[in-house]
Formats: C-alpha cells, structure tokens, sequence
C-alpha cells in the first residue's frame, strides 16, 4: 500500500514538471519571435533601422519670437525639412491651407532632429564634402528622405550619398513618393468645359532671349527649325509680371498650342511645362519622353508630340491646318468630360511646396521604408 502511494505521488511530480517544462519552452518560442530585428553596423551618417516607425505621441517645441518656448502634444510624427530647398520659404500651415494635408508635423528646427521620424534632405544643398549633413547617428526610427526633382542631366553627382537614404522623392514613377501634377478624375461629371477665348496661335515661355540663339538643347534646335515654318509668340520669365500668379494661366490659356519642351529627355521627367497648358485649356505640343510614357500621366488625346511627325516642317504645316478645323481643334479637349487638371502653384516661394506636403502625407500613412543600397545606380539608369 505505501509503495503504491509513493507511485502515486512520484507520478503526479513527474506529470506536473513535464507540463512546466512545456509551458518554459512555449514562452522562449513565443518571446524570440517578437524580439528586436537584428541591427546590422551602419553606413556613414546612420543609424540601425527597423521596418517598425513609432508614431506614438511626442512633444514638440514650438518657439515664438519674443516668447518663451510652448511644449505640446502631438500623435503625428514629425518630418524635418534638413535644408529649405533652394532657400523658397513658404508658410508651414499651407500643406493644410492649400492641400488638405495635415498628416506630419513639418518643421524647419533642427534641434527636433533626435526626435524627427523623418529628414527631408533636398539634394541640391548637399556639400560635396557632406559637411552640412547631420553627423550624429539617426534614430531607429528615423527616415532619410532623397528630394531631387531635376533629370539626371540636370543632378550633380556627389560621392558618398549612396546609402544613406530609406526613401526617395522625385518625378519618377518608381519613387517611394512620386511628385508632379497629374489629371484627376472629375468629382462632377456634369460640369462642361468652357474653352478660354484664344487670340495667338503657338505659344513658349523661356527664361531669356539669349537661349533662343545660343543654348544646343534640343528644344532649342527644334525651336529654331519650328518657327521658320509657323510663326512662335515667345514670353521671357524675365518680364516678371506677366508670368506671375494666374497670369501665368491667363498667357497661356490665351494660345490654341503651346510648346511644352522639357529641358532634357528622361523617361518619367515630364514637369509643370506640360501640366501649364493642360489646366489652362491649351493644346501643349511636347518634346521629351516618348508618347507612351505622357500617356502614363494624361490621355493621349490631350496633346500632340513631335515624334508623331518626321520633322518640324510637317508639324507647323499640321498645326495650320487645324487652325483652321474648330472641330478638329476641340476634340483635343473631349477627355474634359472625365477628367480635370488642377492648377499647380507658380509663385516662386511655392516650386517645392506641393513635393514637400506630398512627404509629410507619406510620413503620416506610410510606416514603411526600404532600403537604397545605391542610390546612383538606381536614378542614373
């Protein structure tokens, strides 16, 4: 009988340290697949990231001249613009006053840096020494954004940038956050589109008269050629006022074409230069990347190109025509019914304001990031 209840008892111990030894080994299982992901050493200028972006409330200080600092509660995450892009200071509340977007707090004071969730570097301002980047290591949940809108023509190549950016903000499509004005849907499709009065034919803006002479580009080439043939009315950025605000829309939407020539010829690198006339009601005649990629941005029928025709001489002579073919001069307009283009903002204190609120959504939404081993290899394709 004592033997049988000393088996009894011994049972019952072994029974009860398997089970704890099955509940140990379950907890390790379960706390090693949510502990912190590995951190690997980082680049120069940078800090061990994870894919996990802590958005949680942060206190912000606001300084107010004249008055003593203001901590405040804020859930959104903070986006620091490293350098105001080509020193165009704009109001920080237009992201919410022009675009609806209230998403991040924007802000310009680099003392919120060990706390920003996100650094907008504009590649333009970058030293070729990278001495005016921050040099203090980032935080795990800060993000490094690349802001270029010039073609790699255009972009001056600086050695050691390469890996240090998570996120890249350009024209092109495959950025992480694509910047340009494009056509929208109509929120009312019984809105019927009105054709501005049109008093000129062919219409360019430019920055000087010197470069209808001088400058090789290829518009310029073509320029040259177009107008022994058609005659061009040319306005200079030069002249001010004429350009400024919605005058810039008035000039533009007063021509029936207008000479939507991109600086150099990228694929995706199609600017405000034809966004202009579409919002304006003007047929924009472009010279850039080929048709299909425009019509990755806006109807076909919106605009004509100059591939489409074997050379300058058979464009004027097509542009006549229609000159004198209203009917066929408005059915450049028919894609009106489903689709509008919305103004973009020509006052030179706004060139980087819409790519900046366009960050600040992204930060506000979007927790992840990936990784940019080579920033080059992937913009100078």
């Amino acid at each position: 009988m004592a033997s049988t209840h000393i088996f009894s008892v011994l049972r019952a111990l072994l029974t009860a340290i398997f089970t704890l030894s099955g509940v140990i080994a379950l907890f390790l299982v379960y706390h090693k697949s949510f502990s912190s992901p590995e951190c690997h050493p980082p680049l120069a200028h940078a800090g061990c990231l994870t894919n996990q972006t802590n958005f949680q409330s942060t206190s912000v200080v606001r300084k107010q001249p004249d008055r003593p600092a203001v901590i405040q509660q804020t859930d959104k995450p903070v986006m620091l613009m490293w350098f105001w892009p080509g020193n165009k200071r704009f109001d920080l509340k237009d992201c919410k006053t022009l675009f609806q977007i209230d998403s991040c707090h924007l802000t310009d004071d680099r003392s919120l840096y060990p706390r920003a969730h996100g650094v907008l570097v504009f590649h333009r301002a970058i030293r070729d020494d990278l001495s005016n980047l921050p040099t203090t290591a980032r935080a795990r949940f800060q993000r490094w954004i690349w802001f270029n809108m010039d073609s790699p023509t255009n972009t001056r190549r600086i050695a050691g940038i390469q890996g240090l950016f998570n996120l890249t903000m350009s024209y092109r499509k495959d950025s992480d956050i694509h910047v340009r004005w494009g056509v929208t849907l109509k929120k009312n499709a019984d809105e019927d589109f009105v054709l501005p009065n049109k008093d000129r034919l062919l219409c360019w803006i430019v920055n000087n008269s010197n470069d209808l002479h001088t400058k090789s580009e290829e518009r310029y080439n073509y320029y040259r050629e177009l107008v022994k043939y058609i005659k061009v009315d040319v306005f200079y950025n030069s002249s001010a006022e004429i350009l400024k605000g919605q005058n810039y829309f008035l000039t533009i939407s007063s021509c029936k074409f207008y000479l939507s020539f991109e600086n150099s010829i990228h694929s995706d690198y199609i600017t405000e230069m034809f966004n202009g006339p579409l919002a304006a009601g003007t047929v924009p005649i472009v010279l850039g990347p080929p048709r299909r990629n425009y019509e990755d941005f806006a109807p076909g029928s919106s605009f004509i190109h100059v591939n489409d025709f074997p050379d300058a001489v058979t464009l004027a002579e097509f542009l006549l025509r229609l000159d004198k073919d209203d009917e066929g001069y408005m059915r450049y307009f028919n894609w009106r019914q489903f689709y509008t283009a919305r103004r973009h903002l020509t006052e030179e204190r706004h060139e980087f304001t819409h790519a900046i609120c366009l960050a600040c959504h992204h930060m506000g939404v979007n927790k992840e990031y990936r990784v940019v081993p080579d920033l080059y290899k992937w913009f100078f394709l």
